[in-house]
């Protein structure tokens, strides 16, 4: 049999005829219209998988699979979508995406549109507030040794928050109730949208520049000693802009000590953390970093007191010292004093001389000892005896053998020396 001609389908090891009318399609038909049902019967659906082989290339666009145990989906995300997220995407994570299916055509392959992803198990803000925290912890942003010490009495208070919200009022109010003397400076913001976060960077940035003219030009004004960052409470997302990662590095850069102050006390963001101080809440910064003027009068009125005592007690002391001292002979009688020393160095002078005159006469004992040896062992003695000694050349004669006729010698006698020559 041959092979028909027009379109058959195969069936078993036989060649069977289609219909003559029906429709014959061209790949790029039929690759288009299986992409219009694929994404007319799943729009707008849920995909639960683990991501693998997470790529991000120079467009910016996320590419990965979403897998199970027995099958994998390719999946893309587009640029807008992905710089929406906000957590990180990363292999083996157990995510839930939203979006379509439809079909790459160049390649005939269906995949996954994805317009929105969240983590398994937890909301994507949590992941996000996870991940941050994780990655500026192994950084070094937490680290005790980078904390600066808040001022215990600060005489300018910068205050980072929105400019109508409940914290500033509390904290005018605790201000005023404790220490109406510090001065306050406010720098208005955003506490929450997508702008807020680059409104605080740029409200901590501008606060540290301030101190910056006030020492160069020399101001005539007190520099913030303190800075205030924070908002009242509110859900995750309304908190979110104080979890961002450059609000977190303004903080962690600030020259001027911060204090957070977002939220409740049960609310924890990425800025507590950066900050060199943590307060469960705006009003219990204020109370934190400004004292009770009240108790300061009192705690110096206590010091004075104190120090009146210590300083009688000491007077009292030095004023037995002195009772003491006045009943001394030395004092009583000065002169007297003077004169026993006077006599002691007379004493310590005779003692001297004996021991001068003692020593000088043991010397010269010593001395003539030691000379009469001397004496008895010179060759002087040997002379003064009747003896003479023969020198030829400078050289002692022991031994006549070694002279020969003519020789000159020279006889050294107790008195006198003669000179002499060989005659044989």
């Amino acid at each position: 049999m041959m092979k028909p001609r027009g379109p058959t389908r195969l069936k078993g090891y036989k060649w069977v005829m289609t219909d003559k009318n029906a429709r014959i399609y061209n790949v790029t038909e039929l690759t288009r219209d299986v992409r219009f049902v694929l994404e007319e019967g799943f729009d707008g659906i849920w995909v639960e998988g683990e991501i693998s082989n997470f790529r991000v290339p120079a467009s910016g666009h996320f590419y990965f699979g979403l897998k199970d145990a027995n099958a994998i989906l390719k999946c893309v995300m587009f640029k807008g979508g992905a710089s929406k997220l906000k957590f990180d995407l990363e292999d083996g994570m157990q995510v839930l995406c939203y979006g379509k299916i439809g079909v790459y055509e160049k390649q005939g392959q269906y995949q996954m549109y994805i317009e929105k992803a969240e983590p398994k198990g937890k909301g994507a803000l949590q992941a996000a507030f996870e991940q941050l925290k994780k990655k500026l912890h192994d950084e070094g942003l937490f680290d005790e040794e980078h904390k600066k010490e808040i001022p215990f009495l600060p005489a300018r208070i910068g205050v980072v928050t929105s400019g109508t919200g409940a914290a500033i009022k509390d904290i005018l109010k605790v201000a005023g109730r404790r220490f109406a003397n510090i001065e306050i400076t406010i720098s208005p913001v955003k506490v929450q949208g997508d702008d807020a976060k680059h409104e605080i960077v740029e409200a901590i940035n501008t606060l540290n520049d301030y101190n910056l003219r006030i020492i160069d030009e020399k101001l005539d004004e007190n520099p913030i000693d303190t800075i205030i960052v924070g908002r009242g409470g509110g859900s995750i997302e309304d908190l979110w802009a104080f979890n961002e990662e450059i609000v977190a590095r303004a903080i962690f850069g600030s020259d001027i000590p911060v204090i957070s102050a977002v939220g409740h006390e049960i609310d924890y963001t990425i800025s507590d953390f950066a900050a060199d101080k943590r307060a469960a809440t705006p009003s219990a910064a204020a109370e934190l970093v400004i004292p009770r003027k009240d108790e300061l009068i009192s705690r110096v009125e206590t010091c004075r007191e104190d120090l009146d005592a210590a300083i009688e007690a000491k007077l009292s002391v030095l004023n037995a010292r002195f009772v003491n001292l006045s009943d001394k002979y030395v004092l009583r009688e000065p002169i007297n004093v003077l004169l026993q020393f006077e006599q002691e160095i007379d004493d310590l002078d005779r003692r001297a001389g004996i021991e001068i005159r003692h020593y000088v006469e043991l010397s010269e004992a010593r001395f003539y000892l030691i000379n009469g040896k001397l004496e008895t062992l010179s060759p002087l003695s040997v002379l003064d005896r009747g003896y003479s000694i023969t020198f030829a050349d400078d050289e002692v004669i022991k031994d006549a053998g070694r002279l020969k006729k003519g020789d000159r010698l020279v006889t050294r006698f107790a008195k006198g020396v003669v000179d002499s020559r060989v005659e044989k």
